[in-house]
């Protein structure tokens, strides 16, 4: 997927913090996961504009790795933005896809948060499976017909007789 361009949100005082928001989101969805965890720490320190990215990719089409990453950018906030980013991935419990409510649900766990049941998805128990006889393959019949077989030739041993 080709990472699109950033929309300048205004709170970027000079070109310099925009190169630098710019940079640091390429790293976000770079295919080194340790550039993908740094880039999302230092967005932790960015407060709404490192937010904005960060919940960018958590809501986007991108690999589980890339929102793994985000979920550690924004479990990284701290002040009144660690509030902001329990309420992102509490939003994200209710209207995320499946990859990213398990990322959701894994971070506010290791927030120290307990997630109520309705905003579990609902997955059918192993107790709630039925076990369905498989049927029996058809036994194969032999093909009638003519067998070809080999005639080998036995040679005499000289002298034996």
């Amino acid at each position: 997927m080709q990472l699109g361009r950033r929309k300048p949100s205004g709170r970027e005082k000079d070109e310099a913090a925009l190169k630098l928001l710019e940079r640091l989101r390429e790293q976000l969805y770079s295919s080194n996961p340790s550039t993908r965890r740094q880039a999302a720490f230092c967005l932790s320190w960015k407060q709404e504009d490192g937010m904005e990215i960060l919940q960018e990719a958590l809501f986007s089409k991108f690999p589980t790795r890339v929102k793994n990453a985000a979920a550690y950018g924004l479990r990284s906030m701290r002040g009144r933005m660690k509030k902001m980013s329990i309420e992102v991935f509490k939003q994200c419990l209710l209207n995320g896809d499946i990859a990213a409510k398990g990322v959701c649900r894994n971070a506010l766990l290791r927030m120290g948060w307990k997630i109520e049941k309705d905003l579990i998805s609902k997955k059918p128990r192993v107790s709630d499976l039925q076990i369905k006889e498989m049927p029996a393959k058809p036994k194969r019949r032999p093909k009638i017909g003519i067998r070809q077989t080999s005639t080998v030739k036995v040679a005499k041993k000289r002298g034996s007789l």
